[in-house]
C-alpha cells in the first residue's frame, strides 16, 4: 500500500486511545459516567427489596426496587461516614433482597428503599438532608440504564431510532434463558469496532458464514442492517444448523422471520436479533486493556414454558462465535502495543466503525 492508498483510508483513533490509562480515565468521566450506561436486564429487579450492585468503571452503584415497583439507583455510599451500604470487594455484580430497608453495616444508619434516611441510632440529624445520593435511572426494552453524572439528554434521545427499528421484537417481554460471562483482554472500543463490521467475518467466523453467506461477499460491504441480513435458504436462526424448534416471536414481519438484525447502543449494549431469540451483550470496561462482557440469551416466556425448551442450540453457536471474536480482539490489543503502531485504518466496508471514533471524540471534546 503506497502513500496515496493510505490517504484514501480513514484513520482510527490513535493508539494511545486504546492503551493509555489517562485516556481511559477521561472516557470514564466523559462517557461511562456521563452517558446512559446499560446496567443489564430489569429481570431480578421486579419485586420489593430486590437489589443489584454493579461497578461502572470504578463507581459502585446500587439498584433497588421499592414497595411500589419503582426502580432507584444510588451511589453505594452511606451519608454518615462513607461506608459501603453493600460491601463490594470485587467488581462483579451482586444480587440480593433487602428485607426491610437499606442498613449501613457500619453504624446501622437505615434508609428506606427510595433512598430517604429513616433512622440514625443514638444521633439526632435532619433526615431530610441526608438521603442517599441519587443516580439517574431509566428503562427500555427490559433493560435498566443508569447515568452516574446528571445530564440533560434523555434515554429516548440516546437510543435514537433503535426502538423503532426493532419494535416488532418483544424485548421487554423476553426472559434470560442462559448467561455467559467473559473477561476479554482488549479495550472496549476494539470490541465495539469488531462488532460494528463484518469485514472480518469470512476469515474469523466460518461457521457463521455457513449460515449467513452474505457475510463473505465483498468483505461484508453493502449489508442492509435496517432490513436485516438474509440467511442461507432453509435456515432462519443463529444455531449451528440454522434451525430450531422454537417458534418465531409473535409479531415479526416476513423479513424478520428469515433475516438477522443487529443493533449497537453506545457505549455498552450490543444486540443480535434472530427470529426466536436475542443475544444480548453488555460491556463493562475495567481498564484500558480489559473488558468484562455479560452475554445473555433472551427467549419468549411462552417458549421457555414448553417442556422441551432447551436454549443450548443458540448458546453453543454463540459461544463459539463469541470466543472467535474475543480471541481476535485480544490479538488486536496485543498488536497495538507494538512500538511501531500509531493508528489503524478503516476500509470502505468498515464505515460503521467510524461511529465509535466520532462518538468518542465528540464526548471527550465537551
Amino acid at each position: 500500500m503506497d502513500r496515496n492508498d493510505i490517504q484514501q483510508l480513514e484513520a482510527t483513533l490513535p493508539g494511545e486511545h486504546y492503551l493509555d490509562a489517562a485516556h481511559f480515565a477521561r472516557e470514564r468521566d466523559a462517557i461511562f459516567h456521563a452517558e446512559w450506561f446499560c446496567a443489564g436486564r430489569r429481570e431480578g429487579l421486579e419485586t420489593r427489596g430486590d437489589y443489584r450492585l454493579v461497578n461502572i468503571a470504578g463507581e459502585s452503584i446500587l439498584l433497588v426496587c421499592d414497595e411500589g415497583g419503582e426502580l432507584h439507583a444510588f451511589n453505594n455510599v452511606c451519608r454518615h461516614r462513607g461506608a459501603e451500604l453493600v460491601p463490594s470487594a470485587t467488581p462483579d455484580e451482586q444480587y440480593g433482597i433487602f428485607k426491610a430497608g437499606i442498613r449501613c453495616p457500619y453504624h446501622s444508619w437505615n434508609y428506606r428503599l427510595n433512598g430517604e434516611l429513616h433512622s440514625t441510632p443514638h444521633v439526632e440529624v435532619d433526615k431530610s438532608c441526608l438521603g442517599l445520593h441519587q443516580v439517574g435511572i431509566d428503562t427500555w426494552g427490559g433493560y435498566v440504564f443508569v447515568r452516574v453524572i446528571p445530564g440533560e439528554q434523555s434515554l429516548t434521545a440516546m437510543l435514537g431510532e433503535i426502538p423503532e427499528r426493532i419494535r416488532r421484537y418483544p424485548m421487554a417481554e423476553l426472559r434470560v434463558g442462559h448467561r455467559i460471562e467473559y473477561s476479554v483482554r482488549a479495550n472496549w472500543k476494539v470490541i465495539l469496532e469488531n462488532y460494528n463490521e463484518c469485514y472480518h467475518c469470512a476469515g474469523v467466523h466460518p461457521e457463521l458464514c455457513k449460515i449467513v453467506p452474505a457475510f463473505r461477499k465483498a468483505g461484508g460491504e453493502g449489508l442492509d442492517w435496517d432490513r436485516g441480513i438474509p440467511q442461507k435458504d432453509g435456515t432462519n436462526t443463529f444455531t449451528l444448523t440454522g434451525t430450531t424448534n422454537r417458534e418465531p416471536f409473535p409479531d415479526l414481519n416476513d423479513d424478520e422471520k428469515l433475516r438477522h438484525k443487529g443493533e449497537l447502543a453506545y457505549p455498552n449494549l450490543m444486540l443480535s436479533l434472530s427470529m426466536d431469540h436475542a443475544a444480548s451483550f453488555t460491556l463493562w470496561p475495567r481498564s484500558p486493556g480489559e473488558t468484562d462482557i455479560i452475554c445473555e440469551f433472551l427467549f419468549h416466556p411462552d417458549e421457555m414454558a414448553k417442556p422441551y425448551f432447551d436454549p443450548l442450540d443458540a448458546v453453543e453457536f454463540w459461544d463459539l462465535v463469541n470466543k472467535q471474536d474475543w480471541e481476535i480482539c485480544e490479538s488486536v490489543q496485543r498488536g497495538m502495543s507494538s512500538r511501531v503502531f500509531e493508528s489503524g485504518y478503516y476500509g470502505p466496508m468498515e464505515d460503521l466503525s467510524l461511529d465509535i471514533r466520532n462518538y468518542v471524540r465528540d464526548r471527550l471534546q465537551k
